[in-house]
């Protein structure tokens, strides 16, 4: 049987905690002051960590933060659903935006004129271009590949007349890809000095700016006497793959998040108050030589008479390309977009198309029902195949998802990947995020997006069942359709989600559709803040 400890034996023996506490043998009455008046530090400190955290509670239960994800693949309209939620909750803000928003639609507008030129080119018959990252969306159908050659008379008075686009395209590429953008010591000049990008070497990537920190990463599209269609692929088949592995040579533009090209392109205190409430006509640009506006105001009838041509219009349809149901589609509007004294309305933003990679966070202060200010944070998640990895640790504590599924693109091709059909993959995706048990207790809410388009392209006659064959001979209407995808989202969710009693709503939408989005929007954000409200009380 074990003895007893002695009393005087030391209580180190028994206790190695209080040994380590001990006051240490032999200490001077000096020591021993410093050692308390560091021991009564360390208290404080610990004792104010202790204070700081029970406020961040007592905070966050009086003045809740709501984190929301928006997920979807790329050209899901993620970013369009981030902007809608800056026009209602910061508008001043994004009006402000709104002037910079003008050197990307000119973009947008010059790549569409651009991309159509390559396609009706005699060159680009004996190779045909699968990709939709140029903003143009390749649809397909169960008809022959063999493609009739419809020759577009014009063709030659066209590519003289618009040759200018090609080099204010690079002018515009390279002011985004400028390595001090993303400096926050760059200011903005009192105007956009276009006229320093006009004759820089075309052929080369940004990639570091003067920080140490990667520049926006930008990809320079092929030459103009160079057609981008990649003689290597060929037409992916009837049922959405392609015959061929080969990556296509042109590359969406893209800037990195941290790019301040907005600052860049503004027009700093050069901008006036308008002129007119109606017009919103600023003064300035326009009297600037160098300005893209002058180009594209010449190029405007080309322009109008290239896209307005009947047999570029049959050469397109035979080569099964819309260029309508790419993201950034400014076609119809050239005469106004064109004009010298132009200024893009809220509907043009919110068009307009500039991928950007990495992670987008803007923050809002929201009220609530009871006029309480909440503070909102929601991430725009880059939604390419090889930018899916970042979305995991943006996962932790989120209180929402809104995921968007262009369900229009039923015919379409990853532009990353044409072996894969964009609403497979979408599925795929989506039954990935619903049966994450991190996300087991998040909210979600299921944008099935781009009806607009989804209602013209079988109004056009193409047949869902030509691509997805299990829809059989149902009828092919947008009632029927739109029911059937509504179905199918909602039973992958309740088979596979891993926790089927979570909010879960769906919404058939078109995110550019301002009024009824903003509708969506606020039902969406009262779902959110009450089931928020909820869990923060059983904190």
């Amino acid at each position: 049987m074990a003895r007893p400890l002695e009393p005087n034996r030391r209580r180190s023996l028994s206790d190695p905690l209080a040994a380590a506490l001990m006051p240490p043998p032999n200490e001077s009455a000096a020591d021993r002051e410093r050692r308390l008046e560091a021991e009564s530090e360390a208290k404080r400190v610990s004792d104010g960590i202790d204070e700081m955290l029970r406020a961040e509670k007592k905070e966050k239960k009086t003045k809740p933060e709501i984190k929301v994800l928006i997920l979807g693949q790329s050209e899901s309209g993620k970013s369009t659903t981030l902007k809608q939620f800056q026009l209602m909750h910061a508008t001043a803000a994004f009006h402000a935006d709104r002037i910079a928003w003008r050197a990307v639609i000119y973009l947008n507008l010059v790549r569409s004129v651009r991309r159509i030129l390559d396609a009706v080119s005699p060159e680009s018959d004996e190779a045909e271009d699968h990709e939709t990252a140029s903003g143009c969306v390749i649809s397909l159908t169960s008809q022959s590949s063999v493609i009739s050659a419809t020759r577009v008379p014009k063709y030659p008075q066209y590519r003289h007349a618009l040759e200018p686009l090609r080099e204010l395209e690079e002018r515009l590429i390279r002011m985004l890809s400028s390595p001090n953008e993303d400096e926050p010591t760059h200011t903005a000049p009192s105007k956009p000095d276009w006229s320093i990008y006009a004759n820089s070497n075309s052929n080369t990537q940004v990639t570091v700016g003067k920080n140490g920190r990667p520049a926006p990463f930008i990809t320079i599209p092929p030459s103009w006497t160079s057609s981008p269609l990649s003689p290597s692929t060929s037409l992916p088949s009837p049922g959405g793959s392609s015959n061929s592995s080969s990556k296509s040579k042109s590359v969406e533009v893209s800037v990195h998040h941290t790019s301040n090209w907005k600052k860049a392109f503004s027009l700093g205190n050069r901008i006036k108050s308008p002129k007119s409430a109606h017009t919103n006509e600023i003064e300035g640009w326009w009297d600037d030589p160098s300005d893209p506006v002058h180009v594209l105001n010449s190029c405007a009838q080309p322009m109008l008479a290239l896209w307005k041509d009947p047999s570029v219009k049959q050469r397109l349809r035979e080569k099964r390309i819309r260029v309508e149901e790419g993201s950034g589609f400014f076609l119809d509007e050239i005469s106004r977009i064109t004009a010298l004294r132009y200024f893009p309305s809220d509907q043009d933003v919110l068009k307009a198309r500039l991928k950007t990679t990495g992670v987008v966070e803007h923050a809002f202060s929201i009220a609530d029902s009871q006029r309480r200010f909440i503070t909102w944070k929601i991430y725009d998640v880059g939604g390419a195949r090889n930018q899916r990895h970042a979305w995991a640790p943006y996962f932790e504590d989120v209180n929402a998802i809104i995921f968007l599924a262009p369900i229009s693109a039923f015919d379409q091709v990853l532009a990353e990947d044409p072996e894969v059909n964009r609403l497979e993959d979408s599925l795929l995706l989506w039954k990935s995020v619903v049966s994450n048990k991190l996300l087991a207790h998040v909210s979600i809410i299921l944008f099935l997006n781009k009806v607009d388009l989804l209602q013209a392209k079988l109004k056009s006659g193409v047949r869902l069942s030509h691509h997805m064959p299990r829809y059989g001979d149902r009828p092919n209407d947008y009632e029927n359709i739109s029911l059937y995808f509504y179905n199918k989202f909602g039973s992958i969710h309740q088979t596979f989600s891993s926790n089927k009693e979570r909010e879960f709503k769906i919404h058939l939408t078109s995110v550019t559709d301002t009024r009824r989005t903003a509708t969506i929007i606020q039902n969406v954000r009262d779902i959110i803040i009450t089931v928020n409200l909820k869990n923060i009380h059983l904190m």
